[in-house]
């Protein structure tokens, strides 16, 4: 969840301060990693899930403030859209509760939250990208009402200096431009947190960069923005394209960008935070009163607000996090490349794939990474976001394999090992590690559902594309609740 950030006018002299308070909170984080204060316990693992709001008609519904006072619980919160919402789901130990306890949690806290969401005219959608969504939905009057969305999007576009262009072809093609960031409110995904040691840090984040694309081709869910149909994953290219700051010009020069998947390897967890402050200037340049060098030499545990401000400006596809929780600095992986949905038992899968593969390939004498340039990495992860569970992928020893060939043969029994050296049994894995294995040999998942029953529905006589999209959220909805995996949805 974001840190709510009051309405303001930046000076130069606030950039200034800023600047030199991110290198204070950046040297304090070194010498924290040199004297090993971060807590090195058993790794935790945790979930957030943003969704939409929708109306009876499958409609946007502008409703977030009105459902946030309805629902009353503090794991929720505003997102950037009006018909945005998003739930943090406490921490665990990944095998806490038993095999049943995380996703009896989960669906009690959503099937609440769509309770008292339908008491005020509306209703949850998981879905990496709201089908019935149109651009005119998208505007100044669609931005959340908490300030630091207004200052936000007032940031990039003062850095920009003009209107945002969105470009993305597919079965269609889509040329607009906005003059809002809230086209990046379209993009709604479900983050799996890692908490690690730093010293395991960098390994666990080499390794989440490696398997980003196999994520996204077996769980791409976004077909379809603004009535066109586009990539499988079409979050990936809007949502690199709607919180860009740089202007054409700047972009030839190679200026990095904002949403990035990165360009190297790792051995540090420092040297993502380093990377954040040497290459991206400051979009919200806050200063805390808190001298995280004082706060050190006391003995106590600084907040490095500044540090952990800036980071969350920069949107890496696997985002280092810096918190403190019960006075114990920690840091984790912030895993953001998948959407929302379709089911709580599809995200769940999802989150046991990627957390038993990230085991096991840290767990190798000779790492992926070693074997694997960083950009067949990035180039996995756009060729999977543009073709889903049909893409072709790069993996070492295999050269270029279909998704489902690569997950099947040689990274789902990988899963399975990691799984089981995190403690977790035959009985447990198999439920969860099953509906991956009847994605590939289905060769179904979300999109691929949303694409067909589309069509489908358009076949039909006196049904134009707007209404099947309508008809086909709303069909989605009902699957939705059944908690069924996305594989077995009928298409009729």
């Amino acid at each position: 969840m974001g840190r709510d950030v009051p309405a303001m006018v930046f000076t130069r002299e606030d950039r200034r301060r800023y600047r030199i308070k991110m290198q204070e909170c950046l040297d304090a984080f070194a010498q924290m990693l040199r004297e090993a204060r971060f807590a090195s316990e058993q790794p935790r693992v945790g979930l957030e899930i943003e969704l939409n709001l929708v109306d009876e008609a499958a409609e946007p519904a502008m409703r977030n403030s009105d459902v946030l006072e309805a629902i009353a619980d503090p794991a929720w919160d505003t997102e950037l859209g009006r018909f945005n919402l998003e739930i943090n789901v406490p921490p665990r130990r990944l095998t806490e509760g038993g095999p049943d306890a995380w996703e009896s949690e989960i669906r009690a806290a959503l099937n609440h939250a769509d309770e008292r969401a339908r008491s005020v005219g509306a209703q949850l959608i998981m879905v990496g990208i709201l089908p019935t969504l149109r651009q005119e939905h998208i505007g100044e009057s669609a931005l959340s009402e908490n300030p630091r969305y207004r200052l936000l999007n007032d940031q990039v576009f003062a850095a920009r200096g003009e209107d945002l262009r969105i470009e993305v072809d597919g079965v269609d093609r889509l040329r607009t431009y906005a003059d809002t960031i809230t086209p990046e409110a379209a993009c709604t995904s479900t983050q799996f947190h890692l908490q690690v040691s730093p010293e395991e840090f960098p390994a666990y984040w080499n390794a989440a960069q490696a398997v980003a694309g196999v994520q996204i081709g077996l769980a791409a869910n976004a077909p379809f923005l603004f009535g066109r149909e586009l990539w499988h994953e079409t979050r990936i290219p809007l949502f690199e394209q709607a919180t860009d700051t740089r202007p054409q010009e700047i972009k030839v020069q190679g200026v990095r960008p904002r949403v990035w998947f990165g360009e190297r390897w790792i051995t540090s967890v420092f040297d993502l935070f380093e990377e954040n402050l040497r290459y991206f200037p400051a979009l919200l340049p806050l200063c805390d009163e808190q001298d995280p060098t004082e706060t050190l030499e006391r003995g106590d545990i600084p907040e490095l607000a500044e540090l952990s401000l800036h980071n969350g400006t920069i949107y890496r596809w696997n985002r280092p996090v810096y918190a403190v929780a019960d006075g114990t600095p920690h840091v984790r992986v912030e895993n953001r490349v998948l959407p929302a949905g379709p089911t709580v038992a599809d995200t769940l899968a999802n989150g046991a794939f990627y957390y038993g593969l990230t085991r096991a390939l840290v767990d190798e004498e000779r790492p992926v990474w070693s074997r694997m340039s960083f950009a067949a990495a990035e180039d996995n992860l756009h060729m999977a976001a543009r073709h889903g569970i049909e893409a072709r992928l790069y993996w070492p020893g295999m050269g270029e394999v279909p998704v489902p060939e690569l997950v099947l043969r040689r990274l789902l029994p990988l899963a399975h090992r990691g799984l089981e050296l995190s403690g977790m049994d035959t009985a447990w894995r198999e439920p969860l590690l099953g509906i991956i294995e009847q994605r590939c040999v289905t060769a179904r998942n979300g999109a691929v559902w949303q694409k067909e029953m589309f069509h489908h529905l358009t076949a039909s006589p006196g049904i134009d594309r707007p209404e099947a999209l309508r008809r086909m959220t709303r069909q989605y909805i009902d699957y939705m609740h059944l908690n069924a995996p996305a594989h077995t949805w009928p298409v009729d």
